[in-house]
C-alpha cells in the first residue's frame, strides 16, 4: 500500500518521490496544502472504493498514517464486499432451488 500511495503522491500530486516515506510529514516534509490534501482523499476514495469521514482526514498527518488507514479501510471494505457476495450466491442458490 505505500508503493500505492507514494505513486498517488508522485503523478496526482507532484510530489517528489525521494522525499516520500512512511514518516514524511504530508504538510511540512512535502509541503502538501489543504486542497492537496483534498485532492489525495478524493483520489484514494475513488481508486479504492471507499469513502473517508472529514474527522478521519484530520489524522492524516504523516504518509505512514494514510497507508495504516487505507490498509484498514480497504481490508473492510473487501470484507463487506465478500459478505454481499456471499449473500447474493446464497440468494441465487436459492432462486436456482424455488425453480426445480
Amino acid at each position: 500500500m505505500f508503493e500505492t500511495v507514494k505513486n498517488l503522491l508522485v503523478t496526482e500530486l507532484s510530489v517528489n518521490e525521494d522525499d516520500i516515506t512512511e514518516e514524511a510529514e504530508l504538510v511540512s516534509d512535502l509541503g502538501i496544502n489543504s486542497l492537496e490534501l483534498a485532492d489525495l482523499v478524493l483520489i484514494c476514495e475513488e481508486k479504492f472504493g471507499i469513502e473517508i469521514a472529514d474527522d478521519d482526514v484530520t489524522t492524516f498527518l504523516t504518509v505512514g498514517d494514510v497507508v495504516e488507514y487505507l490498509e484498514k479501510a480497504t481490508d473492510y471494505a473487501s470484507e463487506a464486499e465478500n459478505e454481499e457476495e456471499s449473500e447474493d450466491e446464497e440468494d441465487d442458490e436459492e432462486d436456482e432451488d424455488d425453480d426445480e
